[in-house]
């Protein structure tokens, strides 16, 4: 990332991105080129007021879960330094080492995320993120590439928090190593005083071949993880009264495996049919 801080150049506002929550007049920064996005999760459901920018990053993603979109908040210039990591006086450059910052609403904790999934409360835990926003930090990252030229990879091993957590979790960069990356990595991955261990398990490889159209993404492909967890709802409507180990060794229904396996659509890109899908299955007449 380090090489000196330069001018800014190329377009600095996110196309779409809102400036109601504009920070950029307050705090100057620096001004960079950057070659690197550090990315966080903000473990809220709200957008955040980050100390009225105190603590800010470049922008902040917010679901829009009506919409299945990521609503884009940008509080400062894309090549201005933000205030998201601990940046020592007379260490490494953390903020300002040519790097801009994005702050995920959501939770990549998963006690949190079984704690407002009880409670019914809207959220995205961004280890196992939908589709529809990963695509969407995707569309992001392309953009970014295209317009500054950050490199669309991702050379850092993305841990599952907790286990993240900490100044010496085994993830962590050296000083040496984060000075000379370049392309995506979270704030997991910062030294420098920094010790949390957002975003987890992040599927950033995913996110990088959306941006890049890979063609082996077919978007009629479900993953084994999407059609276990679908079926886990069949067999749980199916049998209300199925213990716990039943549940967690991840039966399948064979025939409505391959059913999914052959609905895309259906079932992700319109999760609203899931339940009637359900239903047909189940062998209960739709209501």
């Amino acid at each position: 990332m380090s090489g000196g801080l330069m001018a800014k150049t190329g377009p600095q506002r996110y196309p779409g991105a809102s400036t109601a929550y504009w920070w950029g007049d307050n705090y100057a920064g620096a001004p960079m080129e950057i070659n690197a996005v550090v990315w966080h999760t903000t473990e809220g459901t709200t957008l955040p007021t980050y100390g009225n920018g105190a603590s800010a990053p470049t922008l902040t993603a917010v679901p829009d879960f009506a919409a299945r979109k990521l609503r884009w908040y940008q509080h400062f210039d894309l090549e201005q330094s933000a205030r998201a990591l601990v940046d020592r006086a007379g260490g490494i450059t953390t903020n300002r080492n040519n790097l801009a910052q994005v702050e995920l609403v959501g939770t990549c904790d998963p006690a949190t995320h079984r704690k407002w999934e009880a409670a019914g409360r809207a959220h995205i835990y961004w280890p196992e993120a939908p589709e529809w926003a990963l695509r969407e930090v995707a569309a992001f990252v392309r953009w970014l590439h295209e317009n500054h030229g950050v490199p669309m990879t991702s050379t850092v091993t993305w841990r599952a928090y907790p286990g993240s957590y900490g100044q010496n979790a085994p993830q962590r960069l050296s000083a040496d190593a984060f000075n000379e990356y370049r392309g995506h990595l979270g704030h997991q991955h910062v030294p420098e005083g920094n010790d949390h261990g957002d975003p987890g398990n992040f599927d950033m490889a995913r996110v990088l071949r959306y941006a890049a159209g890979t063609p082996e993404e077919d978007p009629m492909a479900l993953s084994d993880k999407d059609v276990d967890r679908i079926a886990l709802r069949v067999l749980a409507y199916r049998n209300k009264d199925a213990d716990e180990k039943s549940k967690a060794a991840g039966r399948r229904i064979p025939d409505f495996y391959g059913y999914v396996a052959r609905t895309y659509d259906t079932v992700v890109t319109l999760p609203a049919k899931l339940d009637r899908i359900i239903a047909l299955l189940s062998g209960k007449k739709e209501t």
